[in-house]
């Protein structure tokens, strides 16, 4: 019997700016809502009414589980819907002579329109209890990460107990949203160094993803290559990702994504149309407004309106393609006398924002899935418990980034930020320590506020934006902020003379993990 785990890794970084009526770093998160996150849960309730197994498991970082509850995003989110709606509406009528267009207008009206009455009428703007609802059914295994997706290999080498503060405090806000311990752990971008296994072990974590370098390079070598996990001396189990399966599926040039049929993410009206016509969705800056009308075609070709009949066909065509691809790979290995388990994750967002047709390619495999008789979809968490007997290694330095190591994130772009986050952790370390036996309530609120704040500067995501020249400036003032509320917060505290407007001008902003825990920093 062979095993495949699809594990989907949904994170976005923290975007709230309540000091701004509209900004526009908060249309990731809207994005992501409309076009996966939302389309991902219909699916699992869909693939439950209609009484089909499946097994997925899905990190839920604590960043966007704090966006997910946050009031203002979701009021936000519901005048965004609202605004999708009116432009899908007034694209109706702009195309209303034109017989052979009218479908695409009459499509986004009606996928805006259900979408708003998914989650205001029937979810009740609360997307995190239908996750709950799903485990609860036994169909998704829900995971943790760090708390704001830290780079854990630099934290560790440069404070360990920032490294430490990230996993524990990940575990902890996992339990508060969740209600129980978390038995998987995703690594921020799979990246891994020896001694984390360590840190995962403290926060009782059973298991983690590395990127299979990690585990062939490992020592001593695993007997059962990737196909297996292998247990860390500390004690927590590493999986290995299936470099091939995941290639297929999210590879833009090699994968199913960039076929021809598929919507292209790039072509959006709100580039293409007169900026009065958008109305109050660009607000006046040219952006995505999540309506596109054309298919990807092909690099050489002028764009191709986009057939929905089609793009639906061919997901499923590339659903079975990868069933078939699965089935053979698993058997082959199978016989070398174990049971395989190909561990294939990928950024959840890849479903339905930048694949626009991957859920319906999701749906389709899983239900294919339910007939297999030579293998069937697991959890690493289930995998273990009929399989607990493997081998002991201790894995190798790695990431899933370009290249497999951490250069992307060690670049002369971004390298800057480390002695600064480096000194920052020293401090906050420093100042756990002096108020450990003897803090009084507003101490408690400062130190909770600095941990915040310092958490957020250490978010990967900055790093891998100025590295990519995508919204570089952004990044870099997030760091910067962060960095700078961080250190006159503290130097105010040294002093004892905190500006406590100040103080609730930072609690505003930053409004995420009320209940941190200061003292991981110890």
């Amino acid at each position: 019997m062979g095993f495949l785990a699809l594990i989907l890794h949904a994170h976005l970084p923290f975007v709230r700016h309540p000091e701004h009526e509209h900004f526009l770093e908060e249309d990731w998160f809207f994005e992501a809502v409309t076009e996966t996150y939302i389309p991902l849960l219909r699916m699992m309730q869909r693939l439950l009414d209609d009484s089909v197994p499946f097994k997925l498991t899905m990190s839920l970082t604590p960043t966007l589980c704090a966006m997910l509850q946050d009031k203002l995003l979701r009021e936000r989110y519901v005048q965004h819907l609202d605004n999708l709606i009116d432009l899908s509406a007034r694209e109706q009528k702009r195309r209303r002579h034109h017989p052979q267009l009218r479908e695409l207008p009459e499509f986004y009206f009606k996928m805006f329109c259900e979408t708003r009455a998914f989650f205001v009428d029937e979810r009740k703007c609360d997307l995190l209890s239908l996750f709950r609802e799903m485990r609860d059914a036994g169909a998704l295994e829900i995971i943790s990460s760090a708390a704001t997706h830290g780079l854990l290999p630099i934290l560790q080498q440069q404070v360990p107990q920032a490294a430490r503060a990230q996993v524990l405090i990940g575990r902890d806000i996992y339990v508060d949203f969740f209600g129980a311990e978390p038995s998987g752990f995703w690594l921020p971008e799979c990246a891994y160094a020896s001694g984390l296994e360590a840190i995962l072990q403290q926060a009782n974590i059973r298991w983690f993803v590395l990127d299979a370098h990690g585990l062939l390079h490992g020592r001593p070598r695993p007997c059962r290559s990737i196909h297996a996990p292998c247990f860390t001396p500390a004690g927590p189990a590493a999986f290995a990702r299936d470099g091939d399966s995941s290639r297929q599926v999210w590879s833009a040039s090699e994968g199913y994504p960039g076929h021809p049929a598929y919507r292209d993410f790039y072509r959006d009206i709100g580039f293409d149309l007169p900026m009065e016509h958008l109305g109050p969705v660009a607000r006046g800056i040219r952006k995505f407004s999540g309506v596109k009308y054309h298919r990807i075609t092909g690099r050489t070709t002028e764009k191709k309106g986009y057939d929905r009949a089609v793009a639906e066909k061919t997901a499923a065509e590339h659903a079975r393609d990868f069933l078939t691809h699965s089935r053979q790979q698993l058997r082959e290995i199978s016989e070398f006398g174990f049971d395989p388990i190909v561990v294939a994750p990928f950024d959840a967002e890849l479903f339905g924002h930048w694949w626009f047709e991957g859920p319906i390619f999701l749906e389709q495999l899983i239900r294919l899935a339910a007939n297999e008789r030579d293998f069937r979809l697991t959890t690493p968490s289930e995998y273990l418990a009929t399989h607990p007997t493997q081998q002991i290694i201790e894995p190798a330095a790695s990431t899933w980034g370009e290249n497999g190591h951490l250069g992307v994130w060690l670049d002369p772009s971004n390298a800057w930020i480390y002695p600064h986050l480096h000194i920052a952790a020293q401090r906050m370390s420093e100042a756990a320590r002096k108020h450990a036996e003897n803090c009084r309530q507003f101490a408690d609120r400062v130190l909770k506020q600095l941990t915040r704040e310092l958490l957020l500067a250490q978010s990967s995501d900055w790093a891998f934006l100025m590295k990519t020249g995508t919204a570089r400036e952004y990044a870099i003032k997030r760091t910067t902020e962060h960095l700078g509320r961080f250190s006159r917060l503290h130097d105010q505290f040294v002093a004892n003379e905190v500006d406590e407007e100040f103080l609730r001008d930072c609690e505003s902003r930053d409004n995420l993990f009320p209940n941190v825990n200061w003292r991981y920093y110890i």
